[in-house]
């Protein structure tokens, strides 16, 4: 559930058991809701700088952030599994895992684990983006990130394609090709089928019990959300509390309704312009502005000039449709993006073209290591595909029905799982959940929050008014998290910080919003 300008095989985005063999099983009597476990050993620090916990020793690692030369300090453990969980004599493949060490002199054990989005991002790897959001929590706890099998450092499945060139997205001719030049790279080193969430559980599993079988403070962003509930359902015992930031229900099946709440969330922001006076006298009807571009860009696509945003060089790309779609899409996400939005469609339509060509190659570069990433598929097609059906109703959105159209084909192509019996079940019991949403959030809008806490009654919804998606770092809910793990009480939480949040004006110009 991220980001792309290019579908390349990621369109999608455009859319996180005992280790038998390798690990020996500890069994756990742990109750939800009760304090942590003081049998779980406490972390021991070595001379050497390195900290032991249980089986695992971690030592002094640096976590890179893709596309920045930025590091983050850590601590990292090898740790390997099973490839097909049934058959644990087969391949093995390593997974990355690491530690962030909490500032606290002995913390409990009860670690948080970070269950990243996508599907297709590793932990590891957004650690950097993530660490502000955990600052207040990392005070009393130490962070297990552990990347998902399939991304960053877990057997990645990580693939060169033929690029579309064109800047047009949605071609699937071209998609059939990569889906199939992919899975002939991916099949050297992985079998797709037991790349799933399933799968994934069983990783995280094994994960805990090496380190001595503490119970989880589960952290899920996104696709996360989903791992995060899946997981409290087969290992109910093994989980403290649950923090679902963009939170998605078990039975959605994922690219069903993205069309819709794509518009949904595009009309009522576009609405706070249309009612604001100087954003009305600037731009009119930014909504209605957006359906001219896109008509005019079907009819006919443009070559548009620009400055590369990195290099500052000039280049050119070929704007159409699909490509603004695209844009529109990802820049939904982020309430700081959206609102350059009414400025650069205002912009194209009086035919400049350079600001939402230039934003659309920043996306790519952004995105890049979630979009040349196929894990996502592996996920999708085994819990997702059979349940998506093309929408007449979506055909005259934005992005209309060609997400569902290319996964139905690239599933057709893909080898892939299968989905467990219940898996779509909700989430129930008595664990301390706390659902975060942006009102504004194009892919996971408050109503999937609010579906999740009815079937949860130690739960509790904050939602920020005018945010997007993935709001865990933003204004107050840093601290609110903090507290949350430390007392496992939504219920009680002083959160009047909440109110504070508020939709960010639209910008008149590239100084900003009218004063």
């Amino acid at each position: 559930m991220q980001k792309s300008t290019q579908l390349r095989i990621a369109v999608v985005v455009v859319a996180a058991v005992a280790l038998l063999g390798v690990h020996q099983l500890r069994k756990t009597n742990h109750r939800v809701g009760a304090e942590p476990d003081s049998s779980a050993p406490a972390p021991i620090r070595q001379a050497d700088g390195s900290l032991r916990l249980g089986d695992l020793r971690f030592s002094p690692c640096e976590l890179k952030a893709p596309l920045t030369g930025a590091t983050s300090a850590a601590l990292c453990a090898p740790f390997s599994v099973p490839e097909d969980w049934d058959q644990p004599d087969g391949r093995k493949i390593d997974l990355k895992l690491a530690l962030i060490a909490s500032n606290a002199a002995a913390p409990p054990a009860d670690p948080l684990v970070l269950l990243a989005g996508g599907p297709g991002q590793a932990a590891t790897e957004v650690w950097a983006q993530e660490r502000g959001a955990f600052a207040p929590m990392r005070e009393h706890r130490n962070v297990l990130l552990l990347d998902q099998r399939g991304t960053g450092g877990s057997n990645a499945f990580t693939c060169k394609l033929e690029d579309s060139g064109d800047g047009e997205a949605f071609d699937i001719e071209r998609v059939r090709r990569n889906t199939g030049i992919c899975l002939e790279q991916v099949k050297a080193h992985a079998d797709p089928r037991y790349y799933t969430t399933s799968f994934a559980l069983r990783d995280l599993e094994a994960v805990r019990q090496a380190i001595g079988a503490p119970r989880l403070n589960l952290i899920g962003v996104s696709y996360g959300t989903r791992v995060a509930q899946q997981y409290a359902k087969r290992y109910p015992d093994a989980v403290r509390s649950i923090i679902l930031d963009s939170a998605v229900p078990n039975d959605n099946a994922l690219g069903s309704d993205f069309a819709a709440n794509l518009d949904a969330s595009l009309k009522a922001q576009f609405a706070l312009c249309a009612a604001d006076a100087a954003c009305a006298k600037a731009f009119g009807d930014p909504w209605a502005n957006l359906q001219k571009l896109r008509s005019a860009l079907r009819a006919q696509p443009i070559e548009a000039s620009y400055r590369d945003p990195v290099s500052n060089a000039p280049e050119t790309m070929k704007v159409g449709e699909d490509s603004l779609a695209a844009l529109a899409r990802m820049y939904a996400y982020m309430p700081e993006m959206s609102a350059l939005l009414p400025l650069g469609i205002s912009r194209a339509l009086a035919g400049d073209h350079a600001g939402l060509a230039g934003q659309a190659k920043m996306l790519g570069l952004e995105l890049k290591s979630l979009t040349d990433n196929a894990m996502q598929l592996s996920v999708i097609c085994a819990e997702d595909a059979d349940r998506l059906t093309v929408n007449p109703a979506d055909r005259d959105t934005l992005l209309g029905t060609r997400f569902v159209e290319v996964i139905q084909a690239q599933c057709a192509l893909w080898p892939h799982g299968t989905r467990p019996a219940g898996f779509n079940a909700p989430l129930t019991g008595d664990v301390p959940v706390l659902l975060l949403a942006g009102q504004f959030d194009p892919v996971t809008p408050p109503r999937y929050a609010q579906a999740i806490a009815r079937q949860l009654p130690k739960s509790r919804v904050l939602i920020a008014n005018g945010q997007g998606h993935s709001v865990l770092g933003r204004g107050c809910f840093p601290k609110l998290a903090a507290r949350f793990v430390d007392t496992r009480d939504a219920l009680a939480l002083e959160a009047d910080c909440v109110k504070n949040f508020s939709p960010i004006p639209a910008f008149i110009d590239f100084s900003g919003a009218a004063p």
